[in-house]
């Protein structure tokens, strides 16, 4: 099976659609999640940075190497072909029987939504995300809702 360009651009707009699944879709991402490691998965996040970072909004924050994100889109192409043609291959084929090309799109979210709980549950990056609530006005917010700031 070869991963073309349309189906890496379903996979890319999978993680940010949600999407609904079948049994056999739920079968697909379940063997997608087992059959990934966290190194996967680490290079998953990766993979989804990289190309966040090709966003005008981003990339003068993110800098990433032309090398680097070749490095990554092949290490992305080895983990799907890996995944889908060896270690999912039945789960992939019945869901594509019985629920169609749109299970592409929901199973690969899956892995996506672990991979990125990996990065958003790691002390640093939670941490570091909660910084900005050191800038909130609590007495605002507290105003709002009705409760004592904090």
């Amino acid at each position: 099976m070869r991963i073309t360009i349309a189906f890496l651009l379903l996979l890319a707009s999978a993680f940010a659609t949600p999407t609904s699944a079948g049994p056999y879709g739920d079968d697909l991402a379940k063997c997608l999640v087992k059959s990934s490691s966290d190194a996967d998965r680490n290079m998953l996040v990766k993979w989804f940075f990289a190309g966040a970072a090709l966003h005008p909004e981003i990339r003068d924050i993110a800098t990433i190497t032309e090398a680097q994100r070749e490095a990554l889109n092949r290490q992305a192409a080895a983990l799907f072909e890996r995944l889908l043609t060896q270690a999912c291959k039945t789960e992939l084929q019945e869901a594509v029987k019985y629920e169609g090309a749109v299970v592409f799109r929901s199973s690969f979210q899956v892995l996506g939504q672990v991979a990125g709980q990996g990065l958003f549950s790691h002390p640093a990056v939670n941490a570091g995300m909660q910084d900005f609530t050191k800038y909130l006005d609590m007495g605002k917010l507290a105003a709002l809702t009705g409760t004592p700031p904090k």
